[in-house]
């Protein structure tokens, strides 16, 4: 079987036929005018290499790494302006032909360490005319690529040094400034740092611990000796203080005499006179002066005139101490005051303590922030002795530049390879088959341009891509019989069965019960009146009442093939011939149960008698008299008037055909009835498919040619002898 892609390109050739013979033509002209040009003149073509370059002795670092691998050139870094520009004002060419000529390629490159790794080469080549010309060239670029690598080189390391001249100064003021922070870090919080190195602060904090620890025994022991020492004297402190002061003064003690005095003169007085006698008044006046006086005297000793001294309860009796209980009140007091020193000691021994504990817990941020310092002081250091050694290597590297690239060997000039003459057979013949092929390539061009769907494979696919069923295949009806009707009125035809298919496939559907079926078509030449007039044959030769009703109002009626005539006054009054449904319905002749509302022929008015009422009642008449009813109506490009008898039907049938149909208006109209809800589309059927019949059913349409001749020729010679007669 022809696969379907070279049977569409076997239509498109059949289609095409001036094209081959046409590019076979072309083809012939254009190696003819080859074949007359004369030859090319000999060329010669120079060659010269150019390798990587590296110095015999390198003393730096930064000298090797100045220099550029060749492998990391390109054409346009090596073939600048000006070098172009110098070797063509000095061979004395234009720099755009010596562009034309000259090709350069670098080739190898890779890891130095790898051994199977290629050497970077630099290929020249130059093609001229003159041999001379090319060696000049190729050997003076070869010089100038060198030296302008040299000078690349150098120029690099120039920038280099300039670099770091440029940034060394401010380098060594960060690191003067890092240096100048870290010295005013030490000069003020060195010697706590130091201190705590050497462990100074933590001595410092263990002895003031133990300090205090003695402090506060000897405190336990003053303590004890002032409890017992109140206990036996029966004063506290402060009051074995104010006694021990009192007992000590003359004076008071002089007035506490005359004191005693007056009073035991008071006494005695008392015996004998009542308390009011003057001399009692006089000695209680002389005893209250002699108190007054001891009282201010004893405000004199003890000082800050009784506000600030302890307090002074009766002077006569703190003043009344003997030797041994004063002597018991001094000790009393030397101790209280011994003990208000130590607990001062032990108050600053503990303040002293917090502030070394508080300078030891901030020891580790000052630590870290030294060493943060320090670290910084490194860092600039670091960068600026580098630096201060990277510019003394470039420095060292001046003297080690040389060019990235060298000489491999001396530019050689060889003539290019000359061609055989031209066989102008041969020429003749490669140009015969280049047009062919050319007009090979240009039919496929134009057949997939055209945009008509030539094999039935390709149009079934369009369908199916579309998602329409596809209802039936139709065979083109071949009849050996000059100008005969495609409709199949003979029941033993061949093709009658592609038809009969058709029918049943129509039964599966989903819409089962189908009354009333339009045929429908894209452009004229698809063949929908004759698949419309066979299916109606197939359905009434199958024992149903079928309908054939011509709606298609802008072309003749196709009646005459099942040999019946239209009304002639059809034409005259269409609406009267569709009202007398009666008259307008016809059985045709050669096939039982088949009737044919003929079309009345070409109308002006075909959309207005479409819309009728008496075409609406025989449409509706036909639904119940009928088994089938086939509606044969215009096709899609011409008019709508498909669209107005839709509502009548239950779905149309989209009939197309290979040579015929064109994609775009398929894909189109296929889109506008499945997308469109009140458009009910059944399906498609492929028509005038080209099918192989048995051998049987082509001998019978011979048989059939052979009868209809020897008929044809018995009449002819019936019609002679009569004319004759």
């Amino acid at each position: 079987m022809v696969p379907p892609i070279v049977k569409r390109y076997l239509l498109a050739v059949n289609r095409y036929k001036w094209v081959i013979p046409a590019g076979c033509v072309v083809g012939l002209g254009a190696s003819g005018v080859v074949a007359v040009q004369p030859e090319p003149p000999i060329g010669y073509l120079g060659e010269a290499q150019l390798v990587g370059n590296a110095p015999p002795i390198t003393f730096s670092t930064i000298g090797a790494q100045v220099r550029q691998p060749v492998e990391s050139f390109t054409k346009e870094s090596l073939l600048t302006d000006a070098v172009l520009e110098a070797v063509a004002k000095e061979i004395g060419i234009e720099p755009k032909s010596l562009v034309k000529g000259l090709t350069i390629k670098i080739t190898g490159g890779g890891d130095p360490k790898d051994a199977a790794a290629a050497k970077a080469e630099v290929n020249l080549t130059f093609a001229d005319s003159n041999p001379q010309r090319a060696g000049d060239i190729l050997s003076l670029l070869s010089r100038k690529l060198i030296e302008q690598s040299r000078l690349n080189n150098s120029a690099r390391l120039r920038a280099i040094i300039a670099e770091i001249e440029q940034r060394l100064p401010k380098v060594k003021q960060e690191l003067f400034q890092a240096e100048r922070t870290l010295e005013q870090y030490d000069r003020i919080e060195g010697p706590q740092l130091f201190a705590a190195q050497d462990g100074n602060i933590v001595k410092s904090i263990s002895g003031s611990q133990q300090q205090q620890q003695q402090l506060r025994l000897q405190l336990e022991g003053i303590n004890a000796q002032i409890a017992s020492l109140e206990q036996k004297l029966g004063l506290s402190a402060d009051q074995a203080y104010v006694s021990s002061a009192l007992s000590a003064d003359p004076i008071i003690a002089s007035l506490r005499a005359q004191l005693q005095q007056i009073e035991s003169q008071m006494a005695v007085l008392l015996k004998d006179l009542r308390p009011e006698h003057p001399q009692v008044e006089t000695l209680r006046k002389q005893q209250q002066a002699y108190e007054e006086e001891i009282r201010k005297r004893a405000v004199e000793v003890i000082g800050g005139n009784g506000n600030a001294a302890p307090f002074i309860a009766n002077v006569r009796q703190d003043s009344s101490l003997d030797p041994a209980r004063q002597q018991l009140a001094n000790t009393l007091v030397n101790l209280k005051t011994q003990q208000e020193s130590i607990q001062q000691q032990i108050v600053s021994s503990v303040r002293s303590e917090q502030e070394l504990r508080q300078q030891f817990s901030s020891i580790p941020n000052k630590q870290l922030a030294r060493t943060r310092l320090e670290d910084q002081v490194k860092l600039r250091k670091n960068l600026h002795d580098q630096m201060q050694q990277k510019l003394v290597d470039a420095k060292a590297a001046e003297v080690e530049i040389v060019s990235s690239l060298g000489m491999s060997k001396p530019p050689s000039v060889a003539p290019t390879g000359v061609k055989a003459p031209k066989s102008i057979p041969m020429t003749l013949a490669v140009g015969a088959i280049v047009g062919l092929v050319a007009g090979a390539g240009l039919i496929f061009l134009l057949d997939t341009l055209e945009g008509t769907i030539y094999t039935a494979e390709d149009l079934r696919e369009a369908i199916r891509q579309r998602d329409v069923a596809i209802l039936g295949v139709l065979p083109q009806v071949k009849s050996f019989i000059p100008n005969a009707s495609p409709i199949l009125i003979k029941p033993d035809s061949p093709y009658a069965e592609y038809y009969e298919r058709f029918r049943s496939n129509l039964r599966l559907t989903e819409t089962k019960n189908l009354r009333v079926l339009m045929m429908i078509s894209i452009v004229d030449g698809e063949g929908k009146t004759v698949t419309a007039y066979n299916l109606a044959i197939a359905s009434a030769r199958a024992g149903k009442r079928t309908l054939l009703i011509e709606t298609d109002l802008r072309s003749p009626s196709s009646a005459q093939g099942v040999n019946l005539t239209a009304d002639p006054d059809s034409q005259i009054e269409p609406l009267r011939y569709f009202g007398q449904i009666s008259d307008c319905i016809r059985l045709a002749p050669d096939v039982e149960n088949l009737y044919i509302v003929a079309s009345p022929g070409p109308q002006a008015s075909a959309a207005s008698l479409l819309e009728s009422s008496e075409l609406r009642r025989l449409l509706e008449d036909a639904r119940a008299r009928f088994d089938l009813v086939v509606l044969d109506s215009p096709c899609l490009s011409k008019c709508n008037d498909a669209f107005i008898l839709e509502p009548y039907t239950d779905g149309m049938i989209l009939v197309t055909r290979p040579g015929v149909t064109q994609q775009s208006l398929l894909e189109e109209a296929i889109d506008q009835l499945t997308e469109n809800a009140n458009l009910r589309l059944l399906g498609a059927v492929t028509n005038g498919v080209d099918v192989q019949l048995p051998r049987a059913a082509e001998d019978a349409l011979m048989n059939d040619a052979q009868e209809w001749l020897f008929t044809t020729n018995s009449q002819s010679e019936n019609q002679v002898i009569s004319n004759r007669n």
